[in-house]
């Protein structure tokens, strides 16, 4: 006697990954959008950081901006699907113990030595700093106006 075998469960298994396939087409579509607005919106809030800077500190709108692009990165949960993932499935970790800032932080710490060095950097450097002379300076004008007002 033979037995057929259990389609249900591949049918469920089949069902579960459509669906995963097209959660996640959604899931891209709103994290895509979400990029798309966080661009500007986070060099707004960056600017205005900037510009109020009280007592020599910059203003926590842009942090304040992160927080709220983290928590949407969590509602968002682009990789939820993993747990419909097969038991038995190994997840290869392509850049294991490493992540983008730690990159960010090996390239700062060149580009510090480079500059202490006297290297390119150096003029870059200098310009940048005159930014920032420039910024306080129009913070100080902007304030000495609204005291005045």
């Amino acid at each position: 006697m033979n037995q057929l075998p259990d389609t249900s469960t591949h049918a469920s298994d089949r069902w579960t990954l459509m669906r995963d396939i097209g959660v996640l087409q959604v899931k891209l579509v709103v994290d895509g959008f979400r990029d798309l607005l966080l661009v500007p919106a986070s060099l707004i809030a960056g600017i205005v950081s900037l510009f109020s800077s009280r007592n020599g500190k910059p203003g926590v709108q842009f942090y304040q901006l992160l927080g709220m692009g983290k928590q949407s990165e969590r509602w968002i949960n682009l990789f939820g699907a993993l747990r419909n993932a097969p038991a038995d499935l190994k997840h290869a970790e392509p850049f294991p113990g490493a992540e983008l800032d730690d990159l960010v932080g090996r390239l700062e710490s060149f580009v510090v030595e480079e500059h202490k060095r006297g290297g390119i950097t150096a003029q870059a450097k200098g310009r940048l700093d005159k930014a920032i002379k420039t910024i306080n300076a129009i913070n100080r004008k902007r304030r000495s106006k609204v005291d005045q007002a």
